[in-house]
């Protein structure tokens, strides 16, 4: 009765948004079911990648930094992906030395090693372009540097080992099992995948494998992690296909799942929305392009739903822009747009895990620069983590010209619970204005506590293309190059209407909205 009375209060007065300054009213209702959740997702919902050719460039160094473990601590829980193109092409030698000491000791190791890096990553990023598709090795001290790094942040580690090893068509194991023997022997808890996109394996190495038999291999790397005490229960995640653009994509997926999907804790595949070498701001600013997920996201869910029904699907990696992202886009404040729509969509649409392609790396959609420093889609990410919790409800957004024009954008889940600062019963609602006109949000005297998190470009020169964000106006940045601010909201007062600039993102954090479903 008490859901009932609660659900027919917010239905009746539920939210009401105008947009300002508009010849034709514009009206948007938003709407949210608050006795049950649609879906849960994953305490690690939002987790991050590696790009393996940080290994290639020999820059793995900058897994010591203390800065870097810092703001990748501030991300979990979550996962750690360490996989990408490069990594079909390690291979891992145990008798290769590489002497490897947790933590810098010298006064000046971190600020030096933080210089290296960033001279190193703009050379990488230079030549980025150039194909070096060659095998590479990696040493044990390496995979407890990368391991060290995961652990001391928190997060769980996945290792993508090398699928293009082939002998008659089928997966040659062998070198994968040394590695696994050794992560045994260290104890190490950490889960796998074999092989990044295999769709394209043809292109970057002249390797057709069909579907039905990459199952196959995956039924064989799963009775090898069974034989390990350690990776008796690890994560098997795969098979990283790219995303459906075409019916052989879709078709390998089916064959692949046909076979192996029994094995998997989770379907991946992965998503970019444009070309990062020919897009553009408009681009980023589209609904269009923004709804252009929903559908590969059905497409996929369609699939594994005939095959392998209930198993769990993630954005195995996924950015805004493929090829490294783009120039003055993929690293600034307009890139916002499409990262907070992928990750409220994706949790209302059924994905389980998306992670992010990349934390650090020589790239444009990277969280954190070439000096270490923390770019808006890090900041972003930290306040997602902090504000939004797994229960997602169903809150929708639709204008009077049809969902392809929306510039509106609205998501709702029940606030994190790990933060004790809200009480139970709390909503976290976030939005954003695609428009070039402010939004007005009417909450219709029904609730009197909501704190506000507005997310606007830092840099007034550059506007969109800003790479550093104020938040409610003050400027986010690290204290004493090591230390993370205290991400506080502000009070709105009770009645009044919330604004919602042009162009902006914002997180709205209703405390007293009572909602049964998150109680």
């Amino acid at each position: 009765m008490r859901c009932t009375l609660l659900l027919l209060r917010w239905v009746t007065s539920c939210i009401l948004l105008a947009a300002l300054c508009t010849s034709a009213p514009l009206s948007v209702k938003v709407g949210a079911e608050l006795c049950r959740s649609v879906r849960t997702v994953s305490p690690r919902f939002l987790s991050v990648a590696l790009d393996a050719s940080l290994l290639r460039q020999r820059a793995l160094d900058v897994l010591r930094s203390q800065k870097l473990i810092t703001l990748a601590s501030a991300l979990s829980p979550g996962y750690l992906r360490f996989g990408g193109t490069e990594a079909d092409f390690i291979l891992f030698d145990p008798n290769l030395f590489l002497s490897y000491k947790h933590g810098l000791k010298s006064p000046n190791a971190e600020e030096h090693l933080i210089h290296l890096w960033s001279v190193k990553a703009a050379l990488m990023l230079k030549n980025k372009f150039k194909k070096n598709l060659k095998n590479i090795t990696i040493s044990g001290g390496s995979l407890d540097m990368l391991y060290n790094f995961a652990n001391s942040s928190g997060l769980h580690l996945i290792y993508s080992l090398n699928a293009l090893l082939r002998k008659n068509n089928a997966w040659d194991s062998s070198n994968a099992q040394m590695l696994l023997q050794y992560c045994a022997s260290k104890q190490y808890n950490m889960s796998w995948e074999l092989g990044n996109e295999p769709n394209s394996f043809r292109k970057k190495a002249g390797i057709k494998i069909s579907g039905t038999q990459l199952g196959k291999d995956f039924q064989h790397l799963s009775i090898l992690l069974h034989k390990y005490k350690t990776f008796n229960h690890t994560g098997l995640y795969g098979p990283d296909i790219g995303q459906p653009r075409n019916r052989p994509i879709i078709s390998m997926l089916k064959g692949f799942l046909d076979t192996g999907g029994k094995v998997l804790d989770a379907v991946t595949w992965h998503h970019y929305y444009v070309n990062g070498r020919n897009t553009s701001l408009k681009d980023f600013l589209s609904p269009q392009v923004l709804n252009s997920l929903a559908r590969k996201i059905n497409q996929v869910l369609k699939v594994v739903a005939k095959t392998v029904p209930g198993k769990k699907v993630w954005l195995g990696e996924t950015s805004s822009a493929f090829g490294g992202g783009a120039p003055d886009l993929s690293d600034t404040f307009v890139a916002g747009f499409l990262w907070l729509d992928k990750l409220g969509l994706s949790a209302k649409l059924g994905i389980d895990v998306v992670i992010r392609q990349v934390l650090v790396g020589a790239s444009y959609y990277q969280l954190v620069d070439w000096h270490l420093d923390p770019l808006p889609d890090y900041w972003l990410s930290l306040i997602y983590k902090k504000l939004v919790g797994t229960k997602v409800l169903n809150a929708s957004a639709a204008h009077g010209g049809g969902q392809n024009k929306t510039t509106l954008r609205v998501y709702m889940h029940c606030t994190n619970p790990s933060s004790e600062i809200y009480q139970k019963g709390a909503v976290t609602m976030f939005a954003l204005n695609l428009s070039p006109q402010d939004m007005k949000i009417h909450l219709w005297g029904l609730f009197n506590k909501t704190i506000q998190f507005l997310m606007q470009p830092a840099d007034s020169e550059k506007g969109l293309y800003s790479q550093s964000v104020k938040l409610n106006n003050q400027l986010l940045k690290m204290k004493d190059n090591m230390t993370l601010p205290v991400i506080k909201g502000i009070a709105l007062q009770a009645g009044s209407p919330i604004i919602l600039p042009t162009y902006s993102y914002a997180f709205y954090v209703i405390q007293d909205a009572n909602a049964p479903a998150c109680l």
